[in-house]
């Protein structure tokens, strides 16, 4: 299924194949097309939408392991008795995930702060679900500079 549509929808394929209809081989065919330099006949429209998502995915990942460093560094200050190996190691995967999805995308380095406000919101949601604890617990805003969730030292013995 496509990641997102365009308010048009999309001439067949030669094959027949449609972005709608059959999203794997309408992008195989388009990259043949493009490939064989035939931009008369590409999905000009659907093909661009298709590659500002993979962007847009991108942010999406790095807002992912930002919650979850945060989702583990909330349970370590409001669940002290409850730390474990599991929680420190989770911490250090996701900044390496975090890391590597940076170092492959530096144009989202003006937009870690908007990722970190993001990331927040979900991991606040997320500690609360997961502790049992009253939402007021945890601080509206994020409590952690951005400095922290990144190399905080949670090391658990």
């Amino acid at each position: 299924m496509p990641l997102a549509k365009t308010k048009e929808r999309s001439a067949p394929s030669p094959s027949g194949a449609s972005y709608d209809g059959d999203f794997y081989t309408w992008t195989q065919e388009q990259g043949v097309l493009l490939r064989a330099g035939r931009l008369d006949a590409v999905d000009r429209e659907n093909i661009a939408e298709e590659i500002e998502s993979l962007g847009r995915n991108e942010f999406d990942k790095l807002v992912s392991f930002y919650a979850f460093i945060m989702l583990h560094m909330l349970k370590w200050e409001h669940q002290p008795n409850l730390r474990s190996r599991s929680w420190a190691i989770s911490i250090d995967r996701n900044r390496d995930h975090a890391a590597g999805v940076l170092e492959g995308n530096p144009g989202l380095k003006p937009r870690l702060d908007e990722a970190a406000k993001l990331a927040y919101r979900r991991a606040r949601r997320d500690a609360v679900a997961e502790t049992g604890l009253r939402k007021a617990t945890f601080a509206e805003s994020c409590p952690f500079t951005l400095d922290e969730v990144l190399t905080r030292p949670y090391d658990f013995e």
